[in-house]
């Protein structure tokens, strides 16, 4: 386990999907009473989502929890918490999702851990079983440790994709700078500083400008209207 979690964290090229998977089957052999686990995550829009799952039922709970908007996944991820179902069908904690649960998978218990990242993604990890009471106290701390491990290889995953994306929009503002300096014969410097005023002025972000300029000049990418500060500098207005 520990040695997917570094590969994770030292690998910008690592295969998340696959790691995750190998870290889920050792999961569910090593923690008495599971029989399927799974990591839920939550988008900005609230969406939620199976990242990662050893069984249909997972997802399945995932989408009713997404359904009714309440469960037992959504609780540990929002309240940080470890939460633990002895019995779903005895369960009184959230009606709509034990009901529709009940009629859409084989869960009868199942404990969820938070997996801690910043607080815009919000995930838990959860163990299930198809009979009730699987889960004894050892099976739970066992199970917090593994979630632990997890949470490291969930963060991993987080620092990648904003690593990635800060890459991409970088990408995106050179491509844009490059246009500036070209269609007014600017130094770097000036180009950029005249995405940054555009910027502050139409308070857009930086990259949502740059990808307005590159629409401009590839107007079949589809990116949309450019600023209006832009078209009057294309006008004849100098920078």
């Amino acid at each position: 386990m520990l040695r997917l979690v570094d590969e994770l964290q030292r690998s910008r090229g690592a295969d998340f999907g696959t790691v995750l998977r190998d870290i889920i089957a050792i999961t569910v052999a090593a923690v008495p009473g599971t029989q399927y686990l799974g990591v839920t995550v939550f988008d900005d829009c609230g969406t939620v989502r199976t990242l990662a799952a050893s069984h249909r039922d997972p997802a399945l709970s995932d989408a009713a929890q997404h359904d009714v908007g309440q469960g037992p996944c959504l609780a540990a991820a929002w309240e940080r918490r470890t939460i633990r179902v002895d019995n779903l069908a005895a369960d009184q904690r959230w009606p709509r999702y034990r009901d529709a649960a009940l009629g859409r998978t084989g869960i009868r218990s199942m404990v969820s851990f938070p997996l801690f990242a910043d607080e815009t993604a919000p995930a838990a990890i959860s163990f299930y079983a198809d009979s009730p009471w699987a889960f004894n106290d050892e099976a739970v701390e066992l199970g917090l440790i593994y979630a632990a491990h997890t949470s490291l290889a969930w963060n991993a995953i987080r620092n990648n994709q904003h690593f990635r994306a800060a890459l991409a929009s970088r990408d995106v503002i050179g491509q844009a700078k490059g246009i500036l300096m070209e269609r007014f014969d600017i130094s770097a410097i000036a180009a950029f500083t005249m995405l940054r005023r555009l910027s502050q002025e139409s308070n857009t972000k930086l990259v949502h400008i740059a990808e307005k300029i590159i629409g401009l000049e590839h107007p079949d990418e589809g990116a949309g209207e450019p600023p209006s500060q832009l078209r009057n500098v294309s006008c004849g207005e100098r920078p």
